[in-house]
């Protein structure tokens, strides 16, 4: 895993060169500058599970045929497609949280729009993150067959997780508020859970869970909304008590489908997830 970890971050800088000397745009240092601070700020962050999952994704479809470097090098750039995506999303996501000054550390550094003469700035840094996703399908898939469909897929994950981010919005309490008993039920918390907020791009629950009762300094950042009601940490606990509970059904819903090499990228995530690595 290390040196396949390594070799991801090593697409992640081909690809950070490209959108940094994009021909479209007339860069000024200042903000060539700007933009690479931005990227190794919110891009390279974390585990990276979600775009390693592309690689390992893609070898289980190639049923022990070894990838090429060209196929190796697709699978990665999509991988960081998918972190791309995460990126513009927390980017966004710590600023509509509203969160207060004692609560602002993600991976142990502050969120990008608390970063110094960073602010609002941020918000068309979201924008800009979203844009380098078409970019680089753009500039690596625009010949392939799978070009539009590879599109439309990452149209529907961002406007689902919009979605589901707009029904948490409306839902949680201010800032001081602790009762969610008049808005907050289990079944809205599965329609927030399962069917939009990270689901489309990730598995959301494990997020959700460890995020509730993992230490800040295991987990990488600090959850204030969570932290402040508790009402929902035990809502996040009865869902995971409902996720355990359906896993003999995933698990026959992944095993009528008709090819093997999808049953083993299906069984891959649900173990994934099941394990808490997402």
């Amino acid at each position: 895993m290390g040196d396949l970890r390594s070799r991801f971050l090593d697409v992640y800088s081909v690809l950070k060169s490209e959108l940094l000397h994009d021909p479209a745009f007339d860069f000024t240092v200042d903000s060539r500058q700007w933009v690479e601070r931005m990227l190794d700020h919110n891009v390279p962050r974390g585990k990276l599970n979600r775009g390693l999952c592309v690689i390992d994704s893609y070898k289980l479809l190639k049923e022990g045929k070894e990838l090429t470097d060209d196929e190796f090098f697709l699978a990665c750039a999509l991988g960081w497609c998918i972190e791309w995506l995460q990126a513009y999303f927390r980017v966004l996501d710590d600023i509509t949280d509203n969160i207060p000054e004692d609560a602002v550390k993600r991976r142990g550094q502050p969120c990008w729009f608390k970063q110094p003469k960073v602010g609002l700035i941020a918000a068309n840094d979201g924008t800009i993150l979203h844009n380098h996703i078409t970019r680089i399908l753009k500039k690596h898939f625009r010949e392939k067959p799978y070009y539009v469909d590879l599109l439309d897929l990452f149209n529907e994950m961002e406007f689902q997780t919009a979605s589901g981010k707009m029904t948490d919005l409306i839902t949680s309490t201010h800032v001081g508020e602790r009762d969610l008993s008049t808005k907050f039920s289990l079944p809205l918390h599965l329609r927030i859970v399962q069917y939009y907020k990270t689901t489309y791009h990730s598995p959301y629950l494990s997020d959700e869970y460890t995020d509730c009762f993992g230490a800040p300094e295991v987990v990488g950042k600090v959850r204030y909304g969570i932290i402040l009601n508790d009402s929902y940490m035990t809502q996040s606990g009865v869902v995971a008590e409902y996720e355990s509970e359906n896993y003999g059904k995933l698990v026959k819903s992944i095993e009528a489908h008709p090819s093997k090499a999808v049953q083993a990228v299906l069984k891959s995530f649900l173990t994934k997830v099941c394990n808490g690595h997402e």
